[in-house]
C-alpha cells in the first residue's frame, strides 16, 4: 500500500494556501509514489505540520519555520522511496 501524507495547517493563521501548495508540490514530484495528499486543519494553533503515515516529517516549531519545497520532497522520498532520484533536487 502506499503511503499517506497528511498537511495540517492553522485555520487562524491563514496557511491554507500554503499547504495547498505544498500538496501540490508533492504530487507533482511524488504522486505516483503515494495514495494521496490529505490537508486538514489543525487543532492547535500555529501548527504547520506535514505527517507520513502518522510519522511527522516536518513540524513547524520543531523545525524552525515553514519548509522549502525542495527539503520536503527530499524528507518525503527518504521515507518511502529511498532508492529514487529526485534529479535536480539531489545535487
Amino acid at each position: 500500500m502506499k503511503p499517506a501524507v497528511t498537511i495540517y495547517y492553522c485555520v487562524g493563521c491563514n496557511w491554507l494556501l500554503r499547504a495547498g501548495w505544498m500538496a501540490q508540490e508533492l504530487l507533482q514530484t511524488l504522486g505516483s509514489d503515494l495514495s494521496g495528499v490529505t490537508i486538514a486543519p489543525a487543532d492547535v494553533p500555529g501548527t504547520y505540520r506535514i505527517v507520513v503515515d502518522g510519522d511527522t516529517i516536518w513540524d513547524r516549531k520543531r523545525d524552525g519555520g515553514f519548509p522549502e519545497a525542495k527539503e520536503i520532497k527530499k524528507r518525503l522520498r527518504d521515507v518511502i522511496a529511498p532508492e529514487r532520484d529526485l534529479g535536480h533536487l539531489d545535487r
